[in-house]
């Protein structure tokens, strides 16, 4: 994502195919920039790395893999906003973000994201350990940039978004204080319309790894606080449940 705010983030996974128009603690940032031809257009590429290492208090009876397989609930504490985002299937939503701003360009994205849970470690991504229970990720499928109609086409731009968010019990183990672990990794390619060919590359690459650094740390911190406060209330509602149970005749 050139930048892809919201009112709050997401953490994604996957390659990013195009829509068809009609239809706190730790963190480690990486960036690149490379130039190559692209059917004669200048392209250049930004790439950022992040990851996420919080406390994680769980309850029995409540644990945070537990509360992950409630995809929706997830989904609306990572998007609380509801007037943005549509549910499209069990597992896809499409969220319509706020509008980005790159030099003098702007555009208003649309992105279907996939969430999953996956407990399988043999398909866990690279960096997840084996031991993890389950692991959570979201996988943007589809995208369109609005408002770029006649600067920059479809085929000349893609992203690529990859991430995961999984409880780590290796140290205190279950029932006690466990971590929040994740990572997220965006790169964007594109081919450099005449509109922005004009502008220095060292200028070009300042304002991209900019955008790019201050969007992956938002998103981080939103997502972070955002299931944390939610989990929180779902202990707390997992907590009553017993205790109408335990009081039930």
């Amino acid at each position: 994502m050139a930048a892809l705010p919201y009112g709050s983030a997401v953490y994604g996974c996957g390659r990013i195919q195009p829509r068809r128009r009609n239809n706190f603690p730790s963190t480690k940032t990486h960036m690149m920039m490379t130039n190559h031809n692209h059917n004669d257009l200048s392209s250049s590429s930004y790439s950022s790395k992040i990851s996420t290492d919080i406390p994680l208090y769980e309850t029995p009876g409540a644990s945070f893999d537990l509360y992950l397989e409630d995809k929706p609930r997830v989904f609306e504490a990572i998007f609380p906003d509801k007037r943005r985002s549509q549910q499209l299937n069990e597992e896809e939503w499409r969220v319509h973000m706020l509008p980005i701003q790159f030099i003098f360009l702007a555009a208003s994205p649309v992105v279907d994201m996939r969430l999953r849970c996956k407990t399988d470690a043999a398909e866990y991504p690279v960096g997840i350990p084996r031991e993890a229970s389950k692991v959570l990720e979201l996988h943007i499928v589809r995208w369109e940039l609005k408002g770029l109609d006649g600067v920059l086409e479809p085929s000349h731009f893609s992203l690529d978004v990859r991430g995961s968010l999984y409880p780590d019990r290796r140290i205190n183990g279950r029932g006690g204080s466990s971590r929040l672990r994740g990572q997220l990794s965006m790169g964007v390619t594109f081919a450099v319309p005449p509109v922005l060919a004009l502008v220095p590359e060292n200028v070009r690459r300042e304002v991209s790894q900019t955008v790019l650094r201050t969007l992956m740390q938002n998103m981080r911190d939103k997502v972070n606080r955002n299931l944390v406060e939610d989990y929180a209330r779902f202990k707390k509602e997992k907590a009553r449940e017993k205790a109408l149970l335990q009081s039930s005749p």
